[in-house]
């Protein structure tokens, strides 16, 4: 779970050259390629964002076997309008279907949808499931500034129930950044895992779950800043009448209905989301290919879970259950 793509190239959007939000690709050193935004470079990345054949070799390198892939989160394309956002989006997730048809099984497809427009997010969401064979969708942590558990997406989830989709929750442009101090990078460390908190706690809160209860709903970075509010919401709903009312079941057994990625990092913090969460609802991650990923995750569960079941639920046997995939030997 959790590993990214980015395309070797970008198309133009010839209705309207230069159109503001639209990415384009510029050369740069050796295999890496910038990944340019309104002029900017927004990103520098290596080719292992798109080429199948090297990402195959860095998972067995890895000890991976078969990897969930999506989107960049700025490709998410929420910005732009929609006509020029749903060329871009079934572009990128045409691309992520040449990948995973070339890695011979090694690759499955979290496609992204346009969720500034609900119907549209619904009809792409139909092509990549019933059309390219993806396991799910790909979302941000919020759609213009508006949490996922937001009413207005119920129909986009109820929709992903009815297709059994799985749902990957990823953060993007993140609340809280003119209050961080420091670098452009410190968005990744610190605003990444703060909206992907308040993302999970929309969904708890909006009682997403106990509206559509088969939905397979999954949180990046571990959940983020969820597992610290977590122990205070469900306190808060207790001691408030007006969040017992709003809140219709305990946060803390909602957030055990969640699936997070195990990517913290850390060993006690992991182990801490376990008993938190539940071994049944971590799945092994990475954030492959960028700088900033897990290059020993299978060692780095290991090394921190001692119990060999535990070990295979984080390993494979929950990503295949989040996954919907239905014959366990072809993925272990």
């Amino acid at each position: 779970m959790h590993a990214h793509v980015i395309p070797e190239n970008f198309p133009a959007y010839l209705p309207q050259p230069n159109l503001p939000g639209w990415p384009s690709m510029a050369p740069a050193q050796a295999c890496h390629r910038h990944v340019m935004i309104d002029g900017k470079n927004y990103r520098t990345v290596s080719d292992r964002c798109w080429d199948t054949a090297k990402r195959v070799t860095d998972m067995d390198e890895m000890g991976l076997h078969l990897q969930a892939v999506s989107p960049m989160p700025e490709l998410f394309s929420y910005w732009l309008p929609i006509a020029p956002a749903s060329q871009l989006i079934a572009y990128i997730n045409d691309q992520i279907a040449e990948m995973a048809h070339a890695s011979a099984g090694r690759i499955t497809g979290l496609g992204a949808v346009p969720l500034q427009d609900i119907d549209q997010a619904i009809a792409e969401l139909h092509r990549v499931v019933t059309t390219l064979g993806f396991a799910g969708v790909e979302i941000g942590s919020n759609v213009l500034g508006r949490p996922i558990g937001a009413p207005e997406f119920h129909p986009f989830f109820a929709e992903c129930e009815r297709l059994g989709a799985a749902v990957f929750v990823h953060a993007v442009r993140p609340a809280g950044m003119e209050r961080v101090i420091g670098p452009a990078p410190l968005q990744q460390a610190i605003g990444y895992p703060t909206d992907i908190g308040l993302a999970a706690a929309s969904v708890i809160t909006g009682n997403l779950l106990e509206r559509h209860p088969a939905l397979r709903i999954a949180f990046s970075h571990g959940g983020g800043t969820l597992a610290s509010i977590l122990p205070r919401l469900e306190q808060a709903r207790h001691v408030f009448p007006a969040l017992e009312s709003a809140i219709h079941a305990s946060p803390a057994e909602q957030a055990r209905r969640l699936y997070f990625d195990a990517l913290v990092f850390d060993a006690p913090t992991l182990r801490h989301l376990i008993a938190l969460f539940g071994d049944t609802q971590l799945m092994i991650g990475t954030d492959y290919p960028f700088n900033f990923h897990d290059h020993t995750p299978v060692a780095r569960i290991e090394a921190a879970i001692a119990d060999a079941a535990v070990q295979a639920r984080l390993l494979h046997e929950n990503a295949r259950r989040f996954l919907g995939l239905k014959d366990a030997a072809d993925h272990v």
